[in-house]
């Protein structure tokens, strides 16, 4: 049995993967603050043994202490003990606010890193983003690949680069680690991950769904009049870390791109949204505009599948009716 320390675990991939885990017969410790979730995405875990739960914030010193005393009364007693940082200030609206972003995604991430050295774990999983691909999101050659040139927006440009930026940091903090044989690990660029146990109608799956069953018609921004996208269900997404983590070869610092190559229009997929709610031809409008939002964002994901096992397992129409069905709940 392995210990598993998780962050953001009430968020969109943290609950599904100390689901999967526990029901692997691990033991997960793992805090959130509720800055986009709530306890509801782990209540059906609360009385499980193998889980422990803590109102944490990442950026609280006090009550990361207060984790790092925890951990190590409970070390010894696991086979490993392993580091996954789940949290994040991921949605777009956020993107613009440097200080909202840089204080988790950057300032956090190295504190909870350092830790994960300090209590002797084996393994640091750092969840990092496709958004640090920016403008250059896409190409002919199958997607862009881990080893690509990444082309920013600049700073007169768009402040929404500053995420990105900040997430880019971060995989340099895992990689740095790593070359310093101070611990295992390595960072994880998702796609638009999407859940049924989603809460929060921000992101766009859960927000045309919402819409289609308050108003029966959607309205989208000016740039979803071309843009496209893939889209990764989270069972996929917590699968994928899993994998990397039970591959010591793979932890090498290295950054995966994990995500699906089943590309769609903004459009269509309010239309495939329909279909799975009985609505024909939703009616769709438009209104505003997003700055440096790439119209295409395509990631090869050759490295992953040749360096572990994992292949994603749910179509993007089996997705969408899980969450119509999680709805209708």
């Amino acid at each position: 049995m392995k210990l598993y320390i998780i962050s953001g675990v009430t968020g969109m991939t943290g609950n599904e993967l100390a689901r999967k885990l526990i029901s692997a017969g691990h033991q997960v410790i793992g805090f959130d603050n509720f800055f986009a979730s709530s306890l509801k995405t782990v209540e059906d875990m609360i009385s499980n043994a193998n889980f422990t739960f803590y109102e944490y914030d990442l950026n609280n010193g006090e009550q990361m202490d207060a984790l790092k005393s925890e951990v190590i009364v409970q070390r010894d007693k696991y086979e490993e003990l392993i580091y996954i940082n789940c949290a994040a200030v991921v949605h777009t609206e956020h993107f613009y606010h440097v200080n909202r972003t840089f204080e988790t995604n950057v300032v956090g991430m190295k504190a909870f890193l350092e830790q994960a050295i300090e209590v002797g774990a084996k393994v640091f999983i750092n969840c990092s983003t496709s958004e640090v691909y920016s403008m250059n999101s896409w190409n002919a050659e199958g997607g862009v690949a881990e080893s690509d040139y990444i082309t920013m927006a600049n700073a007169e440009h768009s402040q929404r680069t500053s995420y990105a930026t900040g997430k880019l940091l971060t995989e340099f903090f895992m990689r740095d680690a790593v070359s310093e044989h101070k611990i295992l690990g390595c960072s994880i660029r998702f796609a638009n991950v999407y859940s049924k146990n989603e809460l929060y109608p921000k992101h766009i799956i859960p927000y045309i769904i919402h819409a289609l069953r308050e108003k029966g018609s959607v309205e989208l921004l000016e740039n979803s009049r071309r843009n496209k996208r893939t889209f990764l269900h989270n069972e996929d997404s917590c699968a994928a870390v899993i994998a990397l983590a039970e591959t010591g070869s793979a932890l090498d610092g290295s950054v995966y791109n994990v995500a699906t190559d089943e590309e769609i229009s903004i459009i269509d997929l309010v239309k495939l949204c329909g279909r799975k709610m009985g609505i024909e031809n939703p009616e769709i409008t438009f209104s505003g505009y997003r700055e440096s939002d790439p119209e295409r964002r395509v990631l090869s994901t050759k490295k992953i599948r040749e360096r572990t096992n994992w292949v994603p397992k749910i179509s993007l129409a089996q997705g969408i009716e899980m969450c119509v069905k999680e709805l209708e709940h």
